[in-house]
């Protein structure tokens, strides 16, 4: 059993951020919302509680409380933000709307040389105090500590920006360090999590590879499972993972739309079929697919109807695997790259008390209507762990480390209509993209600039342009190139790219791509922009 640390949401957009910081510390967490029941706490044991922000204020939501096991439970608590206006009012202090509201970069001087704090600092003042570059978002302050609490932290305009209960192991920060604006942040949780709270640092992937396949084995037993395999870094790792379990008694079905990224329905096959021998199922749908996208150029639309489809055709494959026959007996697991993102996402609506961004299909209603059971080996790690799990289960770094794709794939990288010529001409232009920051290096790093961003690609824009290529005017289409930096994809700067890169790109693309005659490149972040341009 690993040492536990309990994160309870209060509806914080970047609770997943505490949970990240805390498993790079190579500590488990899981996050619950801030209403579980007592006996729950009690039941998760955990060695040390965080309690996250929130859009909310103290004396506004009083139902916006933490359980009493977290007071009763005997173990350390940080309280981030909402956190420590909750742990100030529930112990006896006040908190009160602040004449100066704080978002954004700030300094906090820190206060009585605490455990959480000690030796941590990004300068110093003339008069010797310790500094800390922090990140605030805040509109309340606490105005009186409660009983047996000390000063930690403050800033000009909020004088208790940190406060703590050191007897008790209780800490509280006004500032997220959780974000990688604060600059000790990372070294602030590690030091709540690995040296107050305890915590053995034994979260690490190679060792967890052993316990995630006897789980596996302990689940599924003698049964068959099938899984969709999309080729994306997900569904490949749980593929590879419960290939490792269970051998042949998983079966694979991969779904080629006609919109995916050049010879990815061969590379998806020769590595899991050719290298992992594993049984996979190549579905040839693409007429289906791009038939049915003829004329439709609302991007919701043509979500719908891709999806839809995909459900429908793995559907009636898993029928048939579900019946048996080839020498399987017939499968009763449904195996999904369900990842912990999509699960905290997919169910903060039920806390309700987070705002709901966006839902998850594979967190659906699949299972039920296919008669099957779940089998969701991921469903505890987030993307980065997968990543880690893959190169320990043998996988390719160049699968593993793949930049993300949509699952409606290029349907939503061609702006308006989706026509068979058009994804021809985005897949080529694509991987012309990728290949040159395959190739291109940043001097100063030595890593190649597909390294350095999070995630690029093409995109189809729905227009012409003239040109002239020899002594003659073109008229053709046009591609724009994307390219972002981000640590967590809740926000993302533009890549600034070398142009000797981009001139490069640009110049293959229009040479060896015909049919485009004008290469554009996106400047824009997100917010305002989004990442994905549909």
């Amino acid at each position: 059993m690993h040492d536990k640390i309990l994160i309870l949401d209060f509806g914080s957009q970047v609770t997943q951020l505490i949970a990240r910081r805390v498993r790079e510390a190579q500590v488990y967490c899981e996050i619950h919302p801030n209403d579980v029941s007592d006996d729950f706490i009690r039941s998760f044991a955990p060695r040390g509680i965080i309690l996250s922000g929130s859009h909310a204020s103290t004396y506004e939501d009083h139902q916006l409380r933490a359980p009493q096991a977290v007071w009763d439970l005997g173990v350390p608590v940080l309280g981030i933000c909402y956190g420590m206006f909750t742990m100030a009012v529930q112990l006896g202090g006040e908190v009160q709307a602040s004449d100066v509201r704080e978002f954004g970069y700030a300094e906090v001087r820190a206060h009585g040389h605490t455990r959480l704090l000690k030796d941590l600092q990004d300068f110093a003042t003339a008069d010797g105090h310790g500094m800390l570059k922090v990140w605030m978002s805040h509109g309340d302050k606490v105005t009186a500590l409660p009983p047996g609490f000390k000063l930690m932290a403050s800033t000009p305009s909020c004088p208790i920006a940190g406060m703590a209960h050191e007897d008790k192991g209780y800490y509280a920060v006004q500032f997220h360090p959780e974000v990688t604006h604060t600059v000790q942040g990372a070294a602030l949780l590690r030091r709540f999590v690995r040296d107050i709270a305890g915590c053995a640092g034994d979260w690490v992937m190679g060792s967890y590879v052993d316990e995630a396949v006897a789980r596996i084995r302990a689940q599924v037993g003698d049964e068959e499972v099938i899984l969709g395999l999309s080729g994306g870094v997900d569904s490949s790792v749980a593929a590879a993972l419960i290939h490792r379990a269970i051998g042949d008694q998983l079966s694979c079905v991969f779904v080629d739309h006609g919109l995916l990224r050049l010879n990815e329905g061969d590379m998806v096959m020769e590595m899991f079929a050719g290298k992992l021998h594993a049984r996979v199922i190549r579905v040839d749908a693409s007429e289906l697919f791009l038939g049915r996208l003829a004329g439709v150029s609302d991007p919701e639309q043509k979500r719908k109807i891709i999806g839809g489809l995909f459900v429908d055709v793995f559907k009636g494959e898993a029928a048939k695997l579900k019946a048996g026959g080839e020498g399987h007996r017939g499968a009763s697991f449904l195996a999904q790259g369900t990842i912990y993102p999509d699960v905290v996402e997919s169910g903060g609506a039920r806390s309700k008390k987070a705002v709901t961004i966006k839902s998850h299909h594979n967190v659906g209603g699949l299972p039920e209507q296919l008669g099957l059971k779940l089998l969701e080996p991921l469903r505890e790690l987030f993307k980065d762990e997968v990543r880690e799990l893959g190169i320990a289960l043998g996988l390719p770094s160049e699968m593993v480390y793949r930049h993300p794709f949509p699952g409606p794939g290029l349907g939503v990288r061609i702006l308006g209509e989706v026509k068979p010529e058009y994804a021809d001409l985005l897949r080529r232009a694509d991987a012309i993209f990728i290949e040159e920051l395959r190739n291109f290096r940043d001097d100063a790093s030595g890593k190649s600039w597909y390294d350095l961003t999070s995630q690029a690609f093409g995109v189809f824009l729905p227009v012409k342009s003239v040109g002239v290529m020899g002594d003659g005017r073109t008229y053709e289409h046009v591609v724009a190139l994307r390219a972002v930096q981000t640590s967590d994809f809740m926000t993302a700067d533009w890549a600034e790219l070398p142009y000797a890169l981009l001139k490069k790109v640009s110049s293959r693309i229009i040479n060896e791509v015909r049919g485009i005659n004008r290469v554009t490149y996106d400047v824009s972040s997100k917010p305002p922009a989004t990442i994905e341009w549909e």
